[in-house]
């Protein structure tokens, strides 16, 4: 992919309400986690096993509030989408996959729930399964057409 490539985005006019919808979830949970350090920051981190809590909440809090930012104005579209579904990524497998075999593994501590198993952690992850999907759907196709990627784009988009 070339320089002007990053900004390669599709036309589609409705990209915007998954970009939106994805960029504004991602901003939101990166500012809790500052303003909530107890429930989502840097204690929360330290309860889930991360080493270095205070580091790892507060880079997860900027890299959110950052590429929510981006998602919201279609600015570095595929690279903020990238970034977000690794870190959605990570946030399944320390948080959820616990709740699926209802046991802490390596250094990930499991929360304590009514119950445990496939549904149940079907039903914990219901918003980090949208937003992974969010940003997988961000990743494909770009930042649409109100987007700035698009109008940073060299060439004029084919629109069909």
């Amino acid at each position: 992919m070339n320089a002007s490539g990053i900004f390669t985005t599709s036309p589609d006019k409705t990209t915007i309400l998954i970009r939106l919808m994805t960029g504004a979830i991602f901003l939101s949970e990166g500012i809790q986690k500052f303003l909530y350090p107890a429930v989502r920051g840097t204690e929360r981190f330290e309860g889930m096993g991360f080493p270095s809590p205070e580091f790892f909440a507060t880079f997860v809090g900027i890299f959110e509030i950052v590429c929510g930012i981006c998602l919201i104005l279609g600015l570095l579209t595929r690279l903020a989408a990238l970034a977000m579904l690794i870190n959605m990524t990570v946030a399944i497998l320390v948080t959820k996959i616990p709740i699926l075999f209802g046991a802490s593994f390596g250094p990930f501590i499991l929360r304590e729930l009514k119950t445990y198993g496939f549904w149940s952690m079907a039903h914990e992850m219901r918003t980090d399964f949208a937003m992974w999907l969010g940003s997988l759907f961000l990743l494909i196709k770009g930042g649409g057409y109100l987007s700035v990627d698009i109008k940073l784009k060299k060439e004029p988009p084919l629109y069909r």
